[in-house]
Formats: structure tokens, C-alpha cells, sequence
């Protein structure tokens, strides 16, 4: 990291005293994810004179490790001549990672800068569904036939193997192009030279199909442990590979969407400074619409309970104490739940189990809050910090009592409310939130004010 900080120091005084040859040399030995961190924390004016002193086959590795908006402010510095040489180095899958990202008018001028080739395998992964396989995969892999040797494929990787994107597993299709099995180019390079490669002990092959989802994808790796997943279309044959860097970029945009979702608002699809303002209000207005009609119902339950209010007008005090109590519950529990459910912890099947156990830790909590709130009211009465009136025994045992009953509503709903999203087939992460806690508050009040008449009955009420 030192060597870092002081490669980004150096390198700001090089560009300033234009020491090109300098600054060649400082850029050569740093990391392309490191060189990327040194080009966003440059100007606009100087990240382009930095990215055109790389080798071009480095350029291309550096620029798939910026973020989408850097990306574009580089594209627009480069003449047409370097903007196709970057994308013909770049890797497939990265390539088709830019274009997706790249408003339409964007991604039209990028393909016309592409050698034919390229154009013809960037438009293949365009043409799968978008969040599936095919689009994350790369169709340059190495590969060798059933019928080889263990020498003959050897030799076949390092005639064929230069540019693939990982030589760490091999893959063996048959001359139709179907997919027989995988093979770790560790046990291919310690077998005896004269073993049949179908012969070399290896774990069981493990595909996934180019129309999977992102969810399969991402299950596959973690199940079987992988760091690069064959591609095949629905009969088997060879269509490319996944890696695991492509996995962790999977598996950082479905994080992002959930959080997202869980903050209440919908799932913005790109990065935050790419959001148009237009699409920004209509992805958030939504469900602020939807919240602030629930929330009208909590003014409706407070209309109701008018009069009880009026003669009991401490009660109104512990109105904001009581629904947040509610709110919180519910969206610790839900947040638990749907994270819960997202790593398999929990399936579907186990809704009785959770159930019971998200009422017990409700009603603790929910006894464990009621007795600091009762202590609160007692204490402040006795100290003379806040009048509560004679009866102010019976208004903490109500506020008391209110609590268990709300936290433990809040934490059953909060719980339960993932299960049956994912029951209908949505999201759970849609059970946002604010959402349980909009929720929450209206059956709060009435939980609050049964609790008041039941026993400041004959006293307040």
C-alpha cells in the first residue's frame, strides 16, 4: 500500500513537469487495479495523459477495472484509432460489460470501432438475456480433444493457450463441440505423458447453461467451490466460460440491488452518478408514494383514538416511542430474515421454526424495552423532571405493557413478511425496511391505546 500512496505522489509531480519517460517507468511495476486507483484520483485534464503511457495489452486490463463513469471520460479523450485497439485487447466478456453499461448512442459508436471478430462475439454475448450467463461469460477458453494424450494436450495448450482467459482448468469437447468434461491443468501436467486425458482422475464436470440467471450462477460457484464455471447452451455444447472475477462483479451488483430495494426505494440498474434525474424520482417516488399512503393510515388510527387523547393527553407523549419501537423490531427482523434467506441459511420450509422463535425474542425485547420505559417514566416522576400526573404508575405499566405487544408484532411481521414475498414469488428483498415500519406503526397505535383502555380504564380513560 506504501508503494502505492507513494507511485500516486510521484506520479502527480511527473505529469506536472511532463517526465513522460519517468512516468512510463513508475506506472510499469504497479498492478492494472492499482494503476486504475491512481487514474480516478486524477483530474479529468491528466488521467488521459496517465492511461496513454500504458502498454496497450496493460490499457485494456486497467480499463476494465475502472468504474463506468471514468470509463466514459477516457473514451471521449481517445481518438477512434485508440478506442478500437482498447477494445480489441480487451477481453470479451469485459468488452460486453462496457457496452452494457454505455448509454445506446454510446454503444452503437463502440461496436462500429470493432475488428470484425470481435464484433461478431461482442454481438453473441448482447444477444443473451440480460443478468444471465451468456452475458458474463468469455468465449476464449483452451480446450483438447477426448481421444488426446496427456502430452499431446499439453502440447495443444501451449500451441493454442496464449490470450485465454485462464489456463487453470481445461476443457474437453469432442469434434462436434459438446462438452465431455473439465480437467485442472495440474493433474493434466503431473499425469504420465502417455494417460489417455479421459483416464486423469478429476472432479465430477459442472456446467451451467448460457440462459441461466445470476442467482444460479452465483449458487454454482459457492456449492461447488469454483473459480471458473463452463458455459453450454441447453444440448450441452461449448459455449464459454465464467470466472470467479466475473462472479464477485455478479455478486456485487445483485448486493447493491438489495440494499437498494431494502432502503426503500427501487433497484436504480446502474451506478448512482449514471441515473438520470428523470429515472431517479421515478425509481424513489414510487415507494415514498406508497409509504406516505401508509403512513395516512397512522393519522386515520390517531383520528380514531381522538378522544381518548383528549382525556388522556400524557398518552400522546409516547405515541413516536411506541411506533419506532415497533418499526426497529421489525426491521432488524427483517433484515436478519431476508439476508438469511439470501445465503440459504433459511428455506421456505422453516417459517414455523422462525416464527417461534422471532415471538420469544419479541416478547424479550419487547420486556426488556418495557422495562426501561416503565424505570424512565417512575424515575422521572419521583426526580419532578416531568409531571405525569397521580396516575403515573398506570401510565408506565402502559407504556409498558404496549411495548411487549409492539415489539413482538413488529418482529412477527418483520420475520414473516420475507417468507410469504418469497412464497409469491417476489423479492424478499421488497419487504423493506421502511416498509415493515410504515406497516408496523398503524397496528402500533392500536396495540397502544387497547393496552391504555384496558388499564387506565376507570382512572385517565
Amino acid at each position: 500500500m506504501r508503494r502505492v500512496i507513494e507511485a500516486e505522489d510521484s506520479i502527480a509531480d511527473l505529469v506536472a513537469t511532463r517526465q513522460w519517460d519517468r512516468l512510463r517507468d513508475e506506472l510499469m511495476p504497479l498492478h492494472p487495479s492499482d494503476v486504475a486507483g491512481v487514474i480516478i484520483e486524477h483530474p479529468t485534464e491528466t488521467e488521459g495523459i496517465i492511461f496513454r503511457m500504458l502498454p496497450k495489452e496493460k490499457a485494456a486490463r486497467v480499463f476494465s477495472y475502472l468504474p463506468p463513469p471514468e470509463q466514459r471520460s477516457l473514451l471521449e479523450s481517445l481518438s477512434n484509432e485508440q478506442v478500437r485497439k482498447l477494445l480489441d485487447d480487451m477481453t470479451p466478456d469485459d468488452r460486453t460489460h462496457l457496452l452494457e453499461e454505455m448509454p445506446a448512442e454510446v454503444t452503437r459508436e463502440l461496436l462500429l470501432q470493432l475488428d470484425p471478430q470481435a464484433l461478431k462475439a461482442t454481438r453473441a454475448l448482447l444477444g443473451y438475456p440480460e443478468n444471465t450467463a451468456g452475458r458474463y461469460m468469455t468465449p476464449e477458453y483452451a480446450w483438447i480433444y477426448p481421444d488426446m494424450s496427456a502430452a499431446d494436450a499439453l502440447a495443444k495448450i501451449r500451441e493454442t493457450g496464449r490470450g485465454k482467459e485462464t489456463l487453470n482448468w481445461v476443457y474437453i469437447i469432442d469434434p462436434e463441440g459438446k462438452l465431455v468434461e473439465d480437467l485442472r491443468l495440474a493433474n493434466l501436467v503431473l499425469a504420465h505423458a502417455d494417460t489417455n486425458v479421459m483416464a486423469i482422475d478429476d472432479p465430477q464436470l459442472v456446467s451451467v447453461q448460457a440462459t441461466a440467471d445470476r442467482d444460479t450462477v452465483l449458487q454454482a460457484f459457492a456449492q461447488y467451490d469454483r473459480t471458473v464455471l463452463p458455459v453450454t447452451d441447453k444440448h450441452g455444447y461449448m459455449l464459454g466460460i465464467i470466472t470467479v472475477d466475473d462472479v464477485l462483479d455478479i455478486a456485487e451488483q445483485r448486493a447493491t440491488e438489495d440494499i437498494q430495494k431494502m432502503g426503500g426505494s427501487e433497484a436504480l440498474g446502474a451506478s448512482y452518478v449514471d441515473v438520470g434525474f428523470t429515472t431517479m424520482l421515478r425509481k424513489r417516488g414510487g415507494w415514498l408514494a406508497a409509504l406516505f399512503l401508509g403512513e395516512m393510515l397512522t393519522a386515520t388510527a390517531m383520528g380514531f383514538f381522538e378522544a381518548e387523547i383528549a382525556r388522556a393527553v400524557v398518552l400522546a407523549m409516547f405515541v413516536p416511542l411506541i411506533i419506532s419501537s415497533g418499526g426497529n423490531s421489525g426491521s432488524q427482523a427483517t433484515s436478519l430474515i431476508i439476508r438469511a434467506l439470501a445465503l440459504q441459511e433459511l428455506r421456505l420450509r422453516d417459517w414455523w421454526r422462525v416464527c417461534g422463535r422471532e415471538i420469544a425474542a419479541g416478547l424479550a425485547l419487547g420486556a426488556f424495552l418495557g422495562a426501561i420505559g416503565f424505570l424512565r417514566i417512575v424515575l422521572w416522576q419521583r426526580l419532578h423532571l416531568t409531571d405525569y400526573g397521580v396516575h403515573y404508575v398506570l401510565v408506565a405499566l402502559t407504556v409498558s405493557g404496549a411495548l411487549i405487544g409492539v415489539v413482538a408484532f413488529g418482529t412477527l411481521t418483520g420475520s414473516m413478511l420475507p417468507f410469504i414475498l418469497r412464497r409469491l414469488g417476489f423479492d424478499p428483498a421488497t419487504a423493506s425496511a421502511p416498509f415493515v415500519a410504515t406497516l408496523v406503526d398503524v397496528t402500533g397505535l392500536c396495540i397502544y391505546f387497547g393496552v391504555a383502555m384496558l388499564i387506565l380504564r376507570g382512572t385517565l380513560l
